[in-house]
């Protein structure tokens, strides 16, 4: 959505799907003395930062700097068509898909790119179906020729069709859909759809488009909807939808909400703080921070290239590292968080907000951090998209006693529109800075997670299987932060049951590509073999790459399992 998308038709699909919101208000906070609980032995997947992606987060392939953005590690974005058109609230068409996948592919996100948006108005004007298809055409050709462009994972073929599609002018949307569907696979059968993309979520409007295109053969890869009402509907739309999924014959798809949080949400990491805990326990696959504002600044995270306060929430959440793992609420609206717990470094990390007074957080499950731990309090506020925030704000640094496994920490004085955040650690033993970097938590192109019980942190990444194709290529990008400029030892876990060495492409912050060979291991996901490498970082964060198939590198040979790799 953008500013000035309120209109009696957007109003009445909203109508349609609840008679209880009311958007662009953010959810009143309940009483204090509430309680999340967080259970550190219960992991339920392991870490991505779904919920770090952006509508139009970036403008012109720098702005935001790469800076900025590598810290709150990027998961997936939508940005606007090759040739954009649109100019959103009166701004300059800008954040061209191809011109800003470089700096995408910098910092490790993916992209997917809104078809509709070569139109210069919103709500957008239909011109004629020749018009229409011209333009797919021009959109899937572009993409095509940019073979150097591997972070491209969806086609959005339209957005809020519950409100924006001209059914006077283009006829039914179901039929418009699969008309557009039809017309980019005649040119790409490889890249995911993405759709329908609604403003709301509403029960009987996607079971009739799902149904329509189940039947014509056009569904999309990826379901998409927005949240733009306030997070408690959340838990509730994803639990219909895959009910709606299963009574349909439909095999499970990935979901993206791809718009997330209200006007007065997007600029106050409180309320944003009980989206992505919602979104994390719903297993969907990404979400994006919705456009209200201004291009290029993932929206109210920065200004002037400096962070704001709800930059700070992300960069906790970068921070986290290993599984996430069970939160409780008390309810669906007030008190919220989510939480990581990295095993090899026994760092647990809490995020929450949206609820005033002194509250608490109750983790069970600590027992391997033995009894004695340092407990790291901050904070940080709602300050606006036009107010940097230097630093979070700490609140206390203490050490407590944790007993039968349990520790409960008060936080007073709570702010609903301020994030905290809440750092758990065993007082000697932890790493200096982080030197192991899990497979399943770096981004991941054309490969898929596994589990394992033999592997670290209890997952890993196979199925890096493709070269050739800059629109299947199989590759991982490693997002690390070390502290000094210097050559690094590299070591890999990994499985390869070829019986025949494998290799991989290795590559660092865009630079040459080297080989990485892997000799046989006994079986597929059994792990314990280790190969080390060398690598030269800068100071802070870099990105490593290894593939078996990327732009600029010919290939790798034979098959490997990745299960994580390790700085020293």
């Amino acid at each position: 959505m953008q500013r000035k998308r309120f209109s009696s038709a957007l109003a009445a699909a909203l109508v349609a799907a609840t008679t209880l919101s009311v958007v662009g208000l953010a959810p009143q906070a309940s009483a204090a003395n509430s309680t999340l609980v967080v259970n550190a032995g219960s992991p339920f997947r392991p870490v991505s930062h779904l919920a770090a992606g952006g509508l139009y987060a970036l403008a012109e392939n720098n702005r935001p700097s790469d800076a900025m953005l590598l810290p709150i590690k990027m998961n997936t974005l939508t940005q606007p068509a090759p040739g954009v058109g649109q100019r959103p609230n009166g701004q300059p068409p800008g954040g061209d898909s191809l011109l800003v996948a470089p700096q995408a592919t910098r910092v490790g996100a993916a992209e997917y790119i809104r078809m509709p948006d070569i139109y210069p108005d919103f709500p957008y004007r239909w011109v004629s179906w020749n018009d229409w298809l011209a333009k797919v055409d021009a959109q899937v050709n572009a993409r095509l020729a940019a073979t150097g462009t591997s972070n491209v994972t969806g086609w959005e073929l339209w957005n809020e069709p519950d409100w924006t599609w001209n059914t006077s002018a283009a006829g039914a949307f179901n039929a418009g859909w699969v008309r557009t569907f039809q017309r980019v696979r005649a040119r790409d059968t490889l890249t995911p759809i993405v759709g329908p993309s609604t403003a709301v979520y509403n029960e009987s409007w996607m079971r009739s488009f799902l149904t329509y295109a189940r039947d014509n053969n056009a569904l999309p890869d990826i379901i998409c909807w927005h949240e733009l009402e306030g997070a408690a509907r959340i838990a509730g739309d994803i639990a219909n939808y895959r009910a709606l999924e299963a009574s349909l014959g439909i095999s499970p798809r990935r979901i993206s909400i791809n718009e997330y949080a209200t006007p007065t949400e997007i600029d106050q990491p409180g309320p944003v703080a009980s989206y992505v805990a919602k979104f994390e326990r719903g297993g969907i696959d990404n979400a994006h921070r919705a456009f209200w504002y201004e291009y290029g600044t993932v929206n109210g995270l920065t200004v002037n290239n400096q962070p704001t306060g709800s930059w700070w929430l992300y960069k906790w959440y970068g921070d986290m590292a290993g599984n996430m793992v069970v939160t409780n609420p008390r309810a669906q609206t007030g008190l919220d968080g989510f939480a990581s717990v990295d095993p090899t470094r026994r760092v647990l990390d809490v995020v929450l907000g949206a609820e005033s007074g002194t509250n608490s957080v109750r983790v069970t499950g600590l027992g391997s951090f033995g009894s004695s731990v340092s407990v790291r309090v901050e904070s940080t506020p709602a300050s606006g998209r036009f107010t940097a925030v230097s630093a979070p704000t700490t609140i206390s640094d203490t050490t407590a006693t944790v007993s039968n496994g349990e520790l409960t920490i008060a936080i007073p004085n709570m702010s609903a529109t301020s994030a905290y955040h809440v750092r758990i650690q065993p007082t000697s033993g932890v790493p200096s800075y982080q030197q192991r970097y899990e497979a399943e938590n770096a981004s991941i192109f054309r490969a898929n997670r596994f589990g394992s019980s033999s592997a670290s942190a209890g997952a890993y990444v196979g199925q890096i299987d493709n070269t050739g194709d800059p629109r299947t290529a199989s590759y991982l990008d490693f997002v690390v932060n070390v502290p000094t400029a210097r050559s690094y030892t590299m070591r890999i876990g990994y499985a390869n049951a070829t019986g025949a060495t494998a290799t991989q492409g290795l590559a660092f912050n865009g630079g040459a590509w080297s080989s990485v060979s892997y000799p046989p291991t006994a079986a597929w996901g059994q792990f314990g073999a280790t190969v080390s490498v060398s690598v030269s970082l800068r100071a802070g964060y870099n990105v490593i790459r290894l593939a078996k198939g990327s732009p600029n590198f010919s290939g790798g040979t034979g098959y490997a399992e990745l299960d994580y790799l390790e700085l020293t």
